[in-house]
């Protein structure tokens, strides 16, 4: 069947749906804080906005992991139609002619909840981007900057999820819609913490603070793998560990496997793609995740017992999960409860090495901090 892939006829209804969705949170914000300062409210919608958009991404996984990406094979609405009902006709001849196909009615509902949903924490972003302005205005310092770089980046994130159903599921454009989602945590999650702190950052000694850093670039390496992996179906390329295909080093084809510009399942050339190229992705995200949990573990042990003990007791907690749903992914067959975990500790590891960076400062060394509280404690001493 022969579909428009862009019909903007259900585009206004479809935003209307959005803002009623909106409409709750926004409210329970206003009624629980209404008694608060505006710093207080808009730590409060930004750190609700930060945990439904959190759920957002865990939708995503889920939707992508249960093949419902093209349960609507034109965008925004399901052909033509604001919700699937609508489209029941058309579901239904596209399940019959193909009945374990990308479009079925269970799929095309998961596809529209995850818009609708999304559209809600667009209009969340955009009412607290809108929120900053107006207090801006009226002379609370307040920065502008990180509410309207989310505004940007939530409207080149919606661009995203329509080039994923539009370029059929093209496995560059699916990572990078993704990578977009972990971002728009990370920058909702600046601003929960600018707004909680009131700017006020503790300091950290700089060489824990520089372990921190190498955590978080390693694991933004690791999560586009990550999506690399899951967007090429290379979860099961090995299925035993600690070693692939029973050797430590089994053969692989990097050049295929990291071709980025391609369709799916296809080289840039137009071949299939050979099962040693998705050895070489599977088998590339699983030596990078050794490197990125010991890093998160020695970074974890250096935060333990300074300001940023609790994220560092998260970081660990964290490393752990990852440890083990991806083992089970593995050993298990790909279980969709794992699979979505994994994503979801991505997600919280991203929140949780961004709260720490943006909750703290490079200071001086524990060593010369020591010599520096001493010498105040025996200066009280002297002047006592």
């Amino acid at each position: 069947m022969d579909t428009p892939l862009y019909n903007l006829a259900p585009a206004l209804r479809l935003m209307l749906l959005g803002l009623v969705l909106a409409v709750g949170p926004l409210a329970w914000v206003w009624l629980r804080h209404r008694g608060a300062g505006p710093r207080q409210r808009l730590a409060a919608l930004s750190l609700l906005t930060l945990f439904l958009t959190f759920d957002l991404v865990l939708f995503g996984a889920f939707t992508r992991l249960t093949d419902s990406g093209l349960g609507c094979p034109d965008w925004p609405g399901c052909y033509g139609k604001a919700s699937p009902t609508g489209a029941h006709a058309e579901i239904s001849q596209a399940q019959a002619e193909m009945p374990t196909g990308p479009v079925t009615h269970g799929k095309a509902w998961v596809e529209m909840v995850h818009r609708y949903l999304a559209t809600g924490v667009g209009v969340l972003i955009t009412a607290l981007a809108i929120a900053t302005w107006v207090y801006r205005r009226r002379g609370l310092p307040v920065g502008p900057g990180w509410p309207a770089a989310t505004f940007v980046w939530v409207c080149v994130q919606g661009a995203f999820g329509a080039l994923t159903v539009t370029m059929k599921l093209f496995p560059a454009i699916v990572t990078m819609h993704l990578l977009g989602g972990m971002l728009l945590l990370a920058l909702l999650c600046r601003q929960s913490v600018a707004y909680a702190q009131d700017g006020a950052r503790e300091p950290v000694p700089a060489g824990a603070r520089a372990w921190l850093i190498a955590a978080t670039a390693l694991l933004w390496a690791q999560i586009a793998l990550g999506g690399w992996v899951s967007t090429n179906y290379a979860v099961l390329a090995c299925t035993d560990f600690p070693k692939c295909h029973g050797t430590w080093w089994p053969e692989m084809n990097f050049g295929q496997g990291f071709e980025l510009w391609r369709e799916l399942g296809m080289t840039a050339a137009g071949d299939h793609l050979t099962f040693a190229a998705l050895t070489a992705i599977h088998y590339t995200h699983r030596l990078v995740a050794y490197a990125l949990l010991a890093l998160l573990a020695a970074t974890a042990w250096r935060l333990r017992g300074g300001p940023l003990r609790r994220q560092a007791r998260w970081l660990g907690a964290l490393a752990a999960m990852q440890l083990a749903t991806g083992l089970s992914n593995v050993v298990l067959g790909w279980p969709l409860i794992a699979a979505v975990l994994h994503t979801g500790g991505a997600a919280a590891l991203v929140v949780v090495t961004t709260w720490a960076l943006a909750a703290s400062r490079a200071g001086a060394t524990a060593e010369s901090g020591a010599s520096m509280r001493a010498a105040a404690a025996r200066s009280t001493e002297a002047s006592a």
